[in-house]
């Protein structure tokens, strides 16, 4: 199968990268940088860092920095890297903004405001703010986590001001994507939920920012491909063996279980810092059981 071209930086698969952490908790930017080369190796586009999986809230500002500078050194292209930008505050998602782009990052994501509930024009304002930065904004919408859903309207409007590109679509309602697409047709929508892949990919999406993939890329990457181009026959079979993987990525404790996945997998995981917990016994059991399926059926 013919691969679709990545005409985008934002497009294709990009890795919501996991940081790995030594056991006392400092990073280990040496893994991070063969797990960023290693995935673009094993068919990712590019990496995702300082985003939720990547643990920004509990970086230091010199951490979050030298996040997105090894990503970007070991992914030999800047353009295949966007590094999350999200702040409390304008002012400090533009200075991370200008960061990316004077690093060499070819986008950013970029949560709405999120210290309260904002309202649609401190929305607008917020995106126009970290717009001016130059570099392409991703739009990242996580009602559930932000309590501000960037609706359908609110996305067209965002686009009509040149504040975004496109849009990480993490509300989980499939029905939403076709008004997107009606509202702001030049607006690319990125899967945003690895759980809800295969209905988005069928709606349209140009792009994945993914979970699972820090510890199976490779059928990742051949789930993605069939999803978008169309081939079900490929697609559906990997997709529901994949699934109860997959809906990891929607839960609370996402972080924890992808870095229990890539530890089963061979990869650097480690601990999570708090007040991120270890997962409970249930839980540890249920990814477990999980991984060690998709790996015993081949999967890598």
């Amino acid at each position: 199968m013919a691969l679709a071209p990545r005409t985008r930086p934002w497009h294709g698969i990009m890795v919501a990268t996991a940081l790995p952490l030594r056991d006392d908790l400092s990073i280990d930017y040496d893994a991070y940088a063969d797990h960023v080369a290693w995935l673009i190796a094993n068919g990712c586009d590019g990496v995702v860092p300082n985003g939720s999986l990547g643990e920004y809230q509990t970086l230091t500002d010199d951490e979050r920095a030298r996040v997105v500078r090894t990503a970007i050194d070991a992914s030999g292209d800047g353009s295949r890297v966007m590094p999350g930008v999200a702040a409390y505050g304008s002012a400090e998602s533009r200075r991370w903004a200008d960061q990316a782009a004077e690093a060499g990052a070819g986008s950013v994501l970029l949560l709405p405001p999120n210290a309260y509930r904002a309202d649609e024009a401190t929305v607008l304002a917020h995106y126009a703010e970290v717009a001016r930065s130059g570099v392409p904004v991703v739009a990242y919408n996580n009602p559930h986590d932000t309590k501000v859903d960037l609706t359908p309207g609110l996305l067209s409007r965002l686009h009509t001001q040149q504040s975004i590109v496109a849009v990480k679509e993490f509300s989980g309602d499939v029905r939403r994507v076709y008004e997107i697409a009606e509202l702001a047709p030049g607006l690319d929508l990125l899967i945003g939920a690895d759980d809800v892949l295969l209905e988005l990919a069928v709606a349209g999406a140009v792009g994945w920012i993914a979970g699972y993939p820090n510890a199976l890329p490779r059928v990742c990457a051949d789930l993605y491909h069939a999803a978008v181009g169309g081939d079900l026959e490929v697609a559906l079979p990997l997709y529901k063996s994949l699934h109860s993987l997959l809906r990891w990525d929607s839960k609370t404790e996402f972080v924890q279980a992808i870095k229990l996945s890539m530890d089963l997998a061979g990869r650097p995981g480690g601990p999570t810092r708090p007040p991120r917990r270890s997962l409970d016994p249930e839980q540890d059991t249920a990814v477990r059981a999980a991984t060690e399926k998709a790996l015993a059926e081949g999967h890598r």
